[in-house]
């Protein structure tokens, strides 16, 4: 009897156990996908979702939602809320204060000039004469998600990055892309990359450069639906909007082949849908040409849709035009998942979806309806010049004032003997009395201080010891550094932080869930999924209620 009541027990404990790998969400998967998609919708705030479901198709942004799992109260946990620092957060799993990219521009306080996130000298454009393409992910100090894949699969395991944006395509490919490719307008027209990834570009990019013809991007833009249906925006006509270079009034239709000369050439297509029209395009060719979901080793492609953000700038929130180009992105998003279901199979793949950031209304409309919030320009800091001058006698202790960071000189402030976190303080105390800045700290607060919420958190969690400056501070809600009309973002208000996450497909439950989310737990929640290492610098949390 005590044999059988022993075998009894570890049976049970058999059963227990393997029920507990089965649902743990950090199981082996028996099946990893073929092809991880990451896909980021450029400035889209979660209220799209929302606010133009009416108009959606059901198998675009509704098929993620209603057939995949939705976390509806996603938000980034850092300031500033700009697209290089996005992607970068997005696909390595951590905050610009670990992984280093604090703004799409910096001012490097050694060598004293202001850089570009993914310039490095050392490569030169691919593809094109590129004004803009000395580029590689060097100033990324971590691993991305498709990195730690790569390297579990012993770099079997392809990746392709591809935007509109060169940002967009090269931080969330990682370090060990097998090829990142954007968009270079002008008068170009081409998809170009860096000789970091190639010497030159393949053939399948060399076809869609010249077979493709780009003057097809190029239409007419007028609204998919009757405009008088789109009760969701403003009127067409609006005094928010900047619009295009040539055209008396920002109204529909907009002839881009006939605006493009006044209008950057090609990169009229960037602030239409049509640039999301040609991203998806130039997404199914990389996939085809590379493979991409083929055999038994996990691929990645994340894709970047731009346009949206170059909409959104120009015409703001409330516009037809945005509108126009989210319904048009639905189906581009109905038409990926058509290609993937079909191509590499139902079951064979798991998508997730978010943004890089949200975005503010324009001011001067919050203004008419009496909300707060008002634009300001660079030259309203220009006083604290003279106010530091006033005090220590001394011209040129501030160096540089950007990205909401004054950059002092330290080592003149060493050479007067002067202490550095008086200085700091000063500054901190007068910035203070701005009406439109809200919160100021110095980096010697950031660096001996630690916090837990609020404004303050999202501050620290975007101070990068080496790189930020010496004293931080944020804008009132509803303050942007910005034009008259159109819009921006970058704060830590809701509005910019507060962005769409859908996950659909392989190893991913149905559902919806109102609990935090971090933009640092979707790198930790694929990587459970898929059973490899997480990205070096990652600390954000596996989201368990999303995987199987």
């Amino acid at each position: 009897m005590k044999s059988k009541s022993a075998y009894l027990f570890l049976f049970l404990i058999f059963l227990s156990c393997k029920n507990s790998l089965e649902t743990s969400p950090y199981a082996i998967s028996k099946k990893n996908p073929k092809l991880v998609v990451g896909v980021v919708v450029d400035q889209m705030r979660f209220e799209y979702l929302n606010r133009f479901k009416n108009k959606y198709s059901s198998q675009g942004f509704l098929k993620l939602i209603n057939q995949g799992y939705s976390c509806n109260n996603h938000h980034f946990n850092y300031i500033p809320t700009i697209t290089g620092p996005g992607h970068a957060s997005i696909f390595s799993g951590t905050t610009p204060s670990v992984h280093g990219i604090i703004g799409n521009d910096w001012y490097d306080k050694v060598n004293e000039k202001t850089v570009y996130c993914t310039t490095d000298n050392k490569y030169h454009p691919v593809g094109a004469n590129a004004k803009y393409g000395k580029v590689a992910p060097t100033n990324l100090k971590v691993t991305t998600v498709a990195d730690q894949n790569r390297i579990s699969t012993q770099m079997r395991g392809k990746t392709i990055g591809v935007s509109i944006k060169d940002r967009g395509a090269v931080f969330p490919s990682g370090h060990t892309a097998n090829g990142a490719y954007w968009f270079e307008g002008l008068n170009e027209g081409k998809w170009i990359t860096s000789s970091y990834y190639m010497d030159k570009l393949p053939k399948w990019v060399k076809e869609f450069n010249t077979s493709s013809n780009m003057s097809k991007y190029l239409k007419t833009w007028n609204t998919l639906y009757d405009i008088n249906s789109y009760h969701e925006s403003g009127p067409d006509n609006s005094n928010y909007e900047k619009g295009f270079i040539g055209k008396t009034t920002p109204v529909f239709p907009y002839k881009l082949k006939e605006l493009m000369a006044s209008n950057e050439g090609y990169d009229i297509i960037k602030t239409s849908p049509f640039g999301n029209t040609m991203i998806t395009d130039f997404a199914f060719s990389a996939i085809e040409a590379e493979s991409l979901g083929d055999d038994e080793f996990t691929d990645f492609l994340t894709i970047s849709y731009s346009s949206t953000d170059y909409v959104g700038h120009d015409f703001g929130l409330s516009s037809v035009e945005l509108q126009d180009t989210y319904l048009r992105l639905d189906l581009e998003i109905e038409r990926l998942l058509n290609y993937l279901d079909k191509n590499i199979g139902i079951g064979n793949y798991t998508l997730f979806l978010t943004a890089d950031h949200g975005a503010a209304e324009v001011p001067a409309y919050l203004s008419d309806i009496n909300v707060p919030g008002s634009n300001i320009g660079k030259d309203n800091f220009s006083i604290l010049f003279d106010e530091v001058y006033v005090k220590y006698g001394v011209p040129d202790l501030i160096k540089n004032i950007s990205n909401n960071q004054i950059f002092l000189n330290q080592d003149r402030i060493l050479s007067l003997q002067l202490s550095l976190e008086d200085v700091q303080k000063f500054v901190v105390n007068k910035i203070i009395k701005y009406p439109f800045v809200s919160n100021a700290y110095t980096a010697t607060t950031m660096q001996s201080t630690h916090f837990k919420n609020g404004l303050p958190m999202l501050l620290q969690n975007g101070y990068n010891q080496k790189l930020s400056g010496d004293v931080l501070f944020s804008l009132q809600p509803g303050v942007i550094v910005y034009g008259p009309k159109g819009t921006t973002h970058g704060s830590g208000y809701s509005y910019d932080t507060h962005v769409p996450l859908l996950f659909y497909g392989n190893g991913i439950k149905n559902g919806v869930s109102y609990e935090s989310t971090n933009v640092t737990d979707i790198a930790p929640t694929i990587s459970a999924l898929l059973g490899i290492s997480f990205p070096s610098g990652a600390n954000g949390t596996v989201i368990e209620r999303v995987i199987y």
